[in-house]
């Protein structure tokens, strides 16, 4: 979708979160039909933070090497605090995101995939085919975190977002609510969300107090 990257990506505000989208699909990399993943993620991101962010965009094949080398990309060079993938987390052979995703990271996050296949349990039982990860990819200057997502958009905001009862009381937490205290502890910058949409978790001494308003 875009050229190769050889400098990282400008930001407009030292807390401007830059998002890396990637998208993994035979059919929709071929143009056998339009992607949905990449507009989901773009919309979602564009009603839920309050805080500056941009995002780095890719629709690569199911090829493994090529999506390690995609995630990589976007980390070292494009220097992406936080990057999203869609798609090939299945058990058909050619899903295989999982396994790119785990060759680039230096640490992982067991807990995202874990959440994520909780919140999918709530509306069909072959959430436990799913075998979406999560890691930390750290270099010498910075670290990144990486998240395996599910590849239908309603699936995609179901485990950012979580699940709320009739009365708007939560039910299962979303991933997305632990994602701004982890780039915080990364050394990325200081994500905000709209409440309203999911709440970022934070302990009270790591939040940030509001500016005054101005006159």
């Amino acid at each position: 979708m875009n050229p190769p990257l050889t400098a990282p990506v400008p930001r407009s505000h030292p807390d401007e979160l830059v998002v890396g989208f990637v998208s993994i699909s035979d059919r929709a990399s071929s143009g056998t039909y339009q992607d949905e993943g990449i507009p989901a993620l773009r919309d979602w991101f564009g009603k839920t933070l309050t805080s500056p962010w941009q995002s780095v965009e890719r629709l690569i094949p199911d090829e493994q090497a090529l999506i390690s080398r995609t995630l990589i990309e976007l980390v070292d060079v494009a220097g992406c605090d936080l990057v999203l993938t869609t798609g090939g987390t299945g058990p058909a052979r050619r899903d295989v995101t999982p396994e790119a995703t785990l060759a680039v990271g230096t640490k992982e996050m067991p807990g995202f995939g874990e959440q994520m296949r909780q919140v999918s349990l709530h509306f069909v039982p072959t959430a436990i085919l799913s075998r979406q990860v999560a890691v930390i990819r750290e270099t010498p200057s910075r670290a990144a975190l990486i998240v395996n997502l599910p590849g239908q958009p309603r699936a995609i905001r179901e485990t950012l977002e979580g699940l709320r009862d009739v009365e708007g009381r939560t039910v299962v937490q979303g991933v997305f609510a632990a994602i701004p205290y982890c780039i915080d502890l990364i050394g990325g910058p200081y994500i905000e969300t709209d409440d309203a949409i999911v709440r970022a978790f934070r302990p009270k001494n790591a939040i940030r107090p509001k500016p005054a308003p101005t006159v």
